[in-house]
């Protein structure tokens, strides 16, 4: 169960830095697999092609699906919540200034490469 809440709350928080800042998932879904579930990396892609790309990306998806490179359940969690949240991370880029927003996306593009630079 409590992976499960895990795996909703990232796709909250990258439905909602979608939305906010127009990026894609996989700059916020792989890493924080790899961070706070210990999935190894091409798990976690493959897990991230579940959660966004069907319908472009199925074919890579099938591709690691074979090899045993995704978690369906964690991906089809992460889908539902990034589809509710992106709504709210777009309301929200709608609301604030243009200058915090580009303040705020420089600064997590800085800690998302810091953190991949650092990272095992």
């Amino acid at each position: 169960m409590l992976d499960k809440i895990i795996y909703a709350i990232i796709g909250i928080a990258a439905g909602t830095l979608s939305g906010l800042f127009g990026i894609g998932g996989g700059i916020i879904i792989i890493p924080l697999l790899m961070f706070f579930k210990g999935f190894p990396q091409l798990k976690a892609q493959g897990t991230s092609l579940v959660a966004m790309l069907p319908p472009v990306g199925i074919l890579a998806f099938i591709e690691y699906y074979k090899k045993g490179n995704t978690d369906v359940v964690a991906g089809i969690i992460i889908c539902i919540t990034m589809l509710i949240s992106a709504k709210f991370g777009g309301q929200l880029a709608n609301m604030l200034p243009m200058y915090i927003m580009k303040k705020a996306f420089g600064i997590f593009v800085i800690l998302v490469g810091i953190k991949t630079f650092l990272g095992k």
